[in-house]
């Protein structure tokens, strides 16, 4: 669903069961124009459609009158509903795992990126292959093949089951390579930033280590986990790391595949939680990315450092508020680069508390530590 600058973007119908600014704002990521939205109460749900035959018409007419060719879905649907979907509308129908691994396709830029989003892909799109190949489920013929043989759907199956398997063990490769580089800096103190995807950690990373890692105000914009080492007050060293962004309902396969680069996360000392203050729903957004972390360290503790970012889009009353609420956390602005480097003076607390065996409570700073000042 990508597009490039020379092509026109397609119309898309956005369909939730609540009217979301997120999945607007993933489909304008993927290049999309939205059009029309359609919201479905959840007591309303068909098993065959998801959508009910009221929103069915609704969506319909809303495609004629915008000239949408595309509807995408904010939740996820098995490839029945899509297949009826697509018979009852004459629309291409994309959920919400496919949208983000289309934006994810379109951001990989390494080749272990590239590897791991195929390999997601391809892991989606093996129980729909029915749906999308059924033009082609018919019987090879010519000398050989004569007979019952294999349909070509059947073959398919069998080329992306083995594309997978050498993707996997290819990404186990890279995951042993980087297990022995993290063995190499043992010994040093590693912190990572994380967060929910454009809360500005890769721009808190570039202003602490100069690192140029792209910055975007857009979804996803860093997939690649970058380390640099950083110099602390005292001739103290600690690498620190931008990882890619979380979100709302992020796809298994995603996550799964993405295990490799997030291995770095889930062996750092500290994690860094940056958090985009100046939104109303932040609360939810530092939820969902406690949810992820916890499911991928497995149970281990990992020390905690919160941080409120975009401190300049805030009035003087919700920052007073924020600090009253949060009074350990740090509070900046970290596209002013010295709030950014005034941080340093939390992370080399932090680095003090962590090593002394202390850990924070879950999406909370370590106890003790000042905030920083706020953006004038």
């Amino acid at each position: 669903m990508a597009w490039t600058t020379d092509q026109e973007p397609e119309r898309a119908i956005l369909v939730g069961l609540a009217d979301s600014d997120e999945l607007a704002l993933l489909a304008t990521t993927a290049g999309s124009e939205v059009v029309g939205r359609v919201q479905q109460r959840r007591e309303t749900l068909r098993a065959a459609t998801f959508l009910s035959r009221g929103k069915v018409e609704e969506v319909r007419r809303l495609a004629e009158s915008g000239n949408a060719s595309l509807v995408i879905f904010d939740e996820d649907l098995s490839p029945a509903q899509v297949r009826n979907l697509e018979k009852a509308l004459d629309l291409k129908i994309i959920d919400r795992t496919e949208l983000i691994l289309d934006i994810f396709a379109t951001r990989a830029r390494s080749r272990e990126a590239q590897m791991q989003v195929e390999l997601a892909q391809l892991q989606y799109l093996l129980p729909r292959l029915t749906r999308m190949w059924v033009h082609l489920s018919r019987q090879e013929g010519g000398i050989g093949m004569r007979g019952p043989g294999e349909t070509q759907l059947e073959v398919d199956r069998r080329r992306v089951r083995q594309r997978i398997s050498m993707l996997k063990r290819r990404l186990v490769a890279v995951a042993r390579e980087r297990r022995v580089q993290r063995q190499r800096r043992k010994s040093m103190f590693r912190a990572s930033l994380v967060g929910y995807t454009n809360a500005g950690k890769s721009t808190l990373f570039n202003a602490l280590t100069r690192a140029g890692v792209l910055e975007e105000d857009r979804l996803f914009a860093t997939l690649e986990t970058t380390t640099r080492r950083l110099a602390l007050d005292g001739g103290k060293i600690v690498l620190l790391s931008d990882t890619v962004g979380f979100i709302r309902k992020l796809p298994h396969h995603l996550v799964v595949s993405f295990h490799a680069t997030l291995g770095e996360m889930r062996e750092s000392d500290l994690l860094i939680h940056v958090v985009d203050a100046s939104i109303d729903n932040f609360r939810e957004q530092m939820e969902v990315v406690d949810e992820v972390i916890d499911g991928l360290l497995d149970g281990r503790v990992i020390a905690r450092l919160l941080v409120l970012n975009k401190a300049d889009r805030l009035s003087e009353e919700r920052a007073f508020a924020l600090r009253a609420e949060f009074p350990d956390t740090a509070i900046l602005c970290a596209r002013d680069r010295q709030q950014a480097l005034g941080f340093k003076k939390n992370l080399a607390e932090a680095m003090k508390a962590s090593l002394s065996g202390g850990a924070s409570v879950k999406g909370r700073a370590t106890p003790g530590m000042d905030a920083a000042p706020e953006a004038g």
